[in-house]
């Protein structure tokens, strides 16, 4: 259709007369939308027409262009009245498709304890049957708790920022404890002797979260301080621990634990604690063993450290290391936590989603 065509008054009442019904026969906004391309936007009959008013002679160019415009609004104002109602009605249908019945009570789920809570207290149990007492202190700790009074030298590693994270200001002595060694002390410094506690809690340490360290995690420790104290009741504690964390063996004779020599300012002689492995019972390392993932089929898995209470430490807390020995223990409640559930990631254990409790069993 040539440019006068589309200018003639027939014309443009038939192109509005379809844009209207158009838009009325529209079910949706999504059609309507489709519809206002159509019959508004810049290929409609409309749209060509008031680009024809170019082409006439000036002295009619301004009825043209009048009757363009009463076009273009009808058709305008017919597009804007449908487009309301159509709104109103998906406001309607909406608002009784996602009513909410706010006085149905929704589905209850019964709460439950953080696997890692679970086992600390599992923990603290197995010593407490045996007499012990459960101790605690502060996180945020004094350095000579923290440090000095185990043995800690001045110039010791880890003192430094990339170990220890320093509360300001500078210079106030406190630190976020670095272990729960600092408990053992205040509990050598406020209780009567003998001295039986376990101290589990919360630790801090400058570490990158990755998945096997944590900037924060659980530890647990034990002290005992008694007269005639030695290696093999430290040895037999650890034995009998192994065996409630991880069940024995078929035998009876449960799950073993070994010691090798190693440093601890505070301990002396000190030593390294391993677990031997639970997944495959150290068979793994035997010749013609299956290989074993947990242990890297080598039988035993590192668990945490041990030893004799220094007695540098023994003197700093007021104890006659003449007449009374003792000893300690220490071990990360996160790696256990995922020894016994056979974990690859710490960060699962702190992210805080109930798909990973539930799966582990979580206990009320």
């Amino acid at each position: 259709m040539s440019g006068p065509d589309l200018l003639a008054p027939e014309a443009l009442e038939r192109a509005r007369d379809e844009a209207l019904a158009a838009f009325t026969a529209a079910p949706t906004l999504e059609s309507l939308a489709a519809a206002r391309t159509a019959h508004i936007g810049d290929r409609s009959a409309v749209a060509r027409a008031r680009k024809a008013i170019g082409s006439l002679p000036g002295t009619e160019k301004a009825d043209a262009g009048k009757r363009v415009n009463v076009a273009a609004s009808a058709v305008q104002e017919a597009f804007e009245q449908r487009k309301r109602a159509l709104e109103q009605e998906r406001d309607q249908r909406v608002l009784l498709e996602e009513a909410v019945d706010v006085t149905v009570l929704p589905p209850r789920r019964r709460g439950a304890r953080h696997p890692l809570t679970t086992l600390s207290e599992r923990v603290a149990d197995v010593f407490v049957a045996m007499g012990w007492e459960v101790a605690e202190g502060p996180e945020v700790e004094h350095e000579w708790f923290n440090f000095d009074a185990l043995n800690f030298g001045g110039d010791h590693p880890a003192r430094e920022m990339q170990d220890t994270l320093f509360v300001e200001p500078a210079g106030s002595g406190l630190v976020l404890r670095t272990h729960t060694s600092p408990v053992q002390v205040r509990s050598m410094l406020d209780r009567e002797l003998p001295i039986y506690v376990i101290c589990p809690g919360r630790v801090y340490r400058a570490d990158a979260l990755d998945a096997t360290h944590s900037p924060v995690f659980a530890q647990v420790e034990g002290l005992v301080v008694d007269e005639g104290i030695t290696m093999a009741h430290l040895r037999g504690t650890l034995d009998h621990l192994a065996v409630a964390l991880f069940g024995s063996v078929g035998d009876g004779k449960g799950i073993r634990t070994r010691i090798r020599p190693n440093y601890f300012p505070f301990t002396e002689p000190s030593a390294e604690m391993d677990l031997q492995c639970f997944a495959c019972r150290g068979a793994s390392a035997q010749p013609g063993g299956e290989p074993c993932r947990v242990c890297s089929s080598e039988g035993w898995i590192e668990w945490g450290g041990c030893g004799m209470v220094n007695p540098t430490v023994l003197v700093a807390c007021g104890i006659d290391p003449e007449r009374y020995s003792g000893f300690a223990f220490g071990m990360g409640l996160d790696r256990t936590l995922m020894f016994r559930h056979d974990l690859h990631d710490i960060r699962d254990i702190y992210e805080g989603d109930l798909r990973f409790t539930s799966a582990l069993g979580s206990e009320v």
